[in-house]
């Protein structure tokens, strides 16, 4: 057997791929509004929070850039502005909860109890008070041998109290006392 040699005709050259072209343009106008109108946001915020320790630092204004969106500008506008403070206009009995204190007992065998309670109240509003009112609470304390015992305390500055401790003999020493506050009155 003889070998055979075939010459095969040359391959016609292909051309290199040519490069594709990736659009990027709308990623970084959005990744570029999305630092811009972060950066402007973190100076805000910065300002904001970083500006009320120091009294002497100058005051900067914020505009917002060409590249930054209407809603990232409006939202910039919004946050240099300060938040007005809203308090509970209408604060009602529901608002507060209380409990008494015996502060003093003094028993009597059958002949029941001489006791001296004090309120602690807590309130449970979703909104605080306004702290430059007085209030005045009306609460009744149930359980006395005598039946209920109302009684009054002012409420300022959103924590200061100002009562007169409850006195009141019960009939036995198992007596269990209850308090509710039926009125709150805004004064001033």
């Amino acid at each position: 057997m003889s070998e055979q040699t075939v010459a095969i005709p040359p391959m016609p050259e292909t051309p290199p791929p040519s490069p594709r072209r990736k659009n990027h343009g709308p990623f970084l106008v959005g990744l570029g509004t999305g630092i811009a109108t972060s950066g402007v946001v973190a100076l805000i915020l910065f300002l904001t929070i970083g500006g009320s320790r120091a009294s002497d630092a100058p005051a900067v204004a914020v505009s917002p850039s060409a590249s930054t969106t209407p809603a990232a500008a409006a939202t910039a506008q919004e946050a240099t502005e300060a938040p007005e403070e809203v308090f509970n206009s209408n604060p009602g009995a529901g608002d507060f909860t209380m409990t008494l204190k015996i502060t003093s007992k003094q028993c009597f065998g059958s002949a029941g109890c001489n006791l001296t309670v004090e309120p602690q109240v807590s309130y449970a509003g979703l909104l605080p008070l306004d702290p430059g009112k007085e209030y005045s609470l009306t609460y009744e304390v149930h359980g006395s041998e005598d039946g209920s015992i109302i009684q009054t305390m002012e409420l300022s500055d959103q924590t200061s109290l100002s009562y007169r401790p409850t006195v009141l003999t019960t009939s036995t020493s198992k007596t269990k006392l209850t308090v509710e506050v039926t009125d709150v009155e805004e004064r001033g």
